[in-house]
């Protein structure tokens, strides 16, 4: 089993660098709506969602639960005005359901904007909802996030665990990029983001326990930091998580000693904002695994001793 202190380490590494950089969350709002306003709200619901993760395992030392704290109510307060900008949001797109999941984990942590709720009530009885044009996998993960809110899902998620990628177990030597990001997502939301390990149906978890180990040494040998790291997030989300101490050990001696985790190969450079745009997923998904991995290797280990 790869080190404890090595995984946390990650982690603790990568808030260090999103709070150095937390400006770099940062909205257009004269931007054209047609060139797409809401396109620069999803890395703040990529932070929320994975700061939840931190505040719901526990796991994390008290500078990490800070940090984290601290850049939530950053992003809540300056980028988001309050919530004020997802109400802009939801008037500009109406119907697109990007406001509601920026403002889910806000919510769920405690942030309220009472006027995004009553458009998000109000859309999810519409049948607009269930005909906007997203993924599968998507379409998976916006059921999900209706449940969590308190919503009837629609559709329910077990009429859409069989269209995505996944359910299928196709051949796994045909997975390819945009395939496997499919995949780790589809994980992602049947188990409530590493919550529930038992929500992956049994074929499902099979499937992963014999191809992801395959598939983390291929992204591994292409240094594809930001897919490994997803795929790291779906070995802790399974019932045996393998915690695969070469890839681990090769991640951490990708991330930068500012924290920062490259998306492939080496750090790039250039404009900050560009570098911010480019090296933000894979420096969330590396806080990611690392809570998460951490906290199955610490309930191993007292699994053993016990």
């Amino acid at each position: 089993m790869t080190d404890t202190r090595l995984i946390h380490r990650v982690g603790a590494g990568a808030l260090e660098w999103l709070w150095a950089h937390r400006d770099g969350f940062r909205l257009e709002p004269d931007v054209d709506p047609e060139i797409g306003f809401l396109e620069r709200f999803k890395p703040i619901g990529e932070l929320a969602l994975i700061c939840k993760v931190l505040f719901r395992e526990g796991v994390a030392g008290s500078r990490q639960a800070h940090l984290a704290r601290q850049l939530l109510d950053h992003v809540w307060r300056e980028t988001l005005d309050g919530g004020g900008m997802l109400v802009r949001g939801q008037r500009v797109e109406p119907f697109s359901p990007v406001p509601f999941e920026v403002y889910l984990p806000f919510k769920e942590l405690g942030y309220s904007q009472p006027e995004i709720e009553r458009a998000t009530v109000l859309n999810h009885r519409l049948d607009s909802w269930t005909r906007f044009p997203v993924t599968p996998t998507r379409r998976l993960g916006l059921s999900a996030f209706q449940r969590r809110f308190g919503l009837p899902a629609r559709p329910p998620e077990a009429d859409l665990i069989g269209t995505t990628w996944l359910a299928g177990t196709p051949e796994p030597w045909t997975v390819e990029g945009h395939t496997a990001y499919d995949i780790t997502h589809t994980v992602f939301h049947l188990t409530d983001w590493g919550e529930r390990p038992d929500g992956l149906p049994e074929p499902v978890a099979e499937y992963l326990a014999t191809w992801l180990p395959v598939w983390i040494d291929d992204w591994l040998d292409l240094e594809r930091w930001d897919l490994l790291g997803e795929l790291l997030v779906v070995d802790a989300c399974l019932p045996r998580p393998t915690l695969d101490e070469p890839a681990w050990r090769a991640f951490a001696a990708a991330q930068q000693p500012d924290g920062a985790m490259p998306a492939v190969r080496t750090m790039p450079e250039g404009d900050p904002d560009t570098v911010f745009d480019m090296v933000y997923h894979p420096t969330l998904v590396a806080a990611f695994a690392s809570v998460l991995a951490t906290s199955r290797a610490l309930s191993e280990l007292a699994h053993t001793a016990s």
